[in-house]
């Protein structure tokens, strides 16, 4: 019975602060200027993350790193999606890899 007491907390934990933001605040009462601002949090999380992976991820190859991150950029500015991005930048790198 504790497990099923502690998973239930766990879930209200993690669900309150989630909720709470979409309760208080009213979509239509935020800025434009706002809501440009957010939309591009993704991208700046994922660059945050991405970024010094590059220099990690392949030992021995950054030219491969280098032009997956290159095409991922590009990818992220012409379709604003991050699963793309993503995709793109990973096969970039396993063709470079695979044509070396």
């Amino acid at each position: 019975m504790n497990i099923y007491l502690l998973i239930l907390g766990m879930a209200l934990v993690t669900y309150i602060p989630r909720v709470l933001p979409l309760l208080a605040l009213d979509l239509e009462k935020i800025p434009s200027r706002i809501k440009t601002f957010l939309a591009y949090t993704p991208f700046a999380a994922m660059g945050a993350l991405i970024v010094p992976g590059i220099w990690e991820s392949i030992p021995g190859n950054l030219g491969a790193s280098i032009g997956g991150g290159i095409v991922s950029i590009l990818v992220s500015i012409r379709f604003k999606n991050p699963v793309f991005s993503i995709i793109g930048g990973v096969l970039t790198a396993t063709l470079i890899l695979f044509w070396q």
